[in-house]
């Protein structure tokens, strides 16, 4: 599923050709994907002006001149492309397949954006802009990396007496938000901690090391256009390219970069964690 980077590069790619613009009008080429449209979709949203193209941890925002935000989530194979270009050739193709393009935005320019999804798990719900803050997809959500409420002062506090394993601790959304089991797999890796170390035990020195290391591995991953192991492709079409530069993930049994010891790989909470067990302790 994309993480917090990908759902980033597809913001940025869109934004120069949404945000602004007005939506003449929308096709909706099936009732429901992962949740039902909202109800008259294409009527509440055709006309309107995009005023501002945002993300909140793997979700897109548009804030609408009408007074509402339309929130999009990518499911895990959901993808946009602007004026129907072609997927990029840097890993493979995805998304090509017209049967699943499942909304078209027209906009008043003459530019379109499709949006696609093979599996339909990804969503698009409209909500009341002056009551966004309590839109409940949103409203337990930790802070984001790169944020002014994520350190390692925060991490002290919010890991403080947790019983579970680091790993799990940071999936949990209300606890750092955008956060996926890539980017925690690597983010572990570069702070030396194992990944089946009790979330307690962090606060700290540990801490201390995680809180750059997240925040590093974001934002290398989002300067590198996301990572596209399976299905994830950016606005233009493009794959990124991050997962050339992965330490440990979807690297079992090849040696270690730093200590040449075998990548191992464990399942925890029905995840695959992929670990160093003597640079990660």
């Amino acid at each position: 599923m994309p993480e917090l980077p990908e759902v980033e590069t597809v913001r940025r790619g869109l934004a120069p050709v949404m945000e602004g613009a007005i939506i003449q009008s929308l096709l909706q080429n099936r009732a429901d994907l992962r949740f039902p449209f909202p109800e008259r979709f294409a009527e509440r949203v055709s006309g309107a002006r995009i005023e501002r193209m945002g993300r909140r941890a793997k979700f897109l925002t548009l804030d609408l001149s009408t007074g509402e935000v339309l929130v999009m989530h990518l499911g895990m194979t959901g993808r946009f492309t602007v004026g129907g270009n072609a997927t990029g050739d840097f890993h493979h193709a995805t998304g090509n397949d017209a049967r699943h393009d499942h909304v078209v935005f027209q906009m008043q320019d003459g530019q379109t954006v499709t949006y696609n999804d093979p599996r339909r798990f990804g969503f698009m719900e409209l909500w009341p802009a002056a009551s966004f803050d309590t839109y409940p997809r949103l409203m337990a959500m930790g802070p984001e990396p790169l944020s002014n409420g994520f350190s390692a002062a925060y991490l002290d506090t919010a890991l403080k007496g947790k019983a579970t394993p680091i790993k799990a601790a940071l999936l949990d959304q209300s606890v750092i938000a955008g956060l996926g089991n890539i980017y925690v797999c690597e983010a572990l890796y570069r702070a030396g901690i194992s990944p089946k170390r009790k979330a307690a035990s962090i606060p700290g020195q540990r801490a201390a090391r995680l809180a750059p290391a997240i925040n590093q591995v974001i934002a290398e991953a989002i300067d590198a256009g996301g990572s596209s192991i399976s299905d994830f492709a950016n606005a233009s079409g493009e794959l990124g390219y991050f997962q050339h530069r992965f330490d440990v993930y979807d690297r079992e049994y090849k040696p270690c970069k730093a200590c040449g010891a075998p990548i191992r790989r464990i399942v925890q909470s029905g995840r695959s964690t992929f670990y160093c067990g003597t640079c990660q302790r």
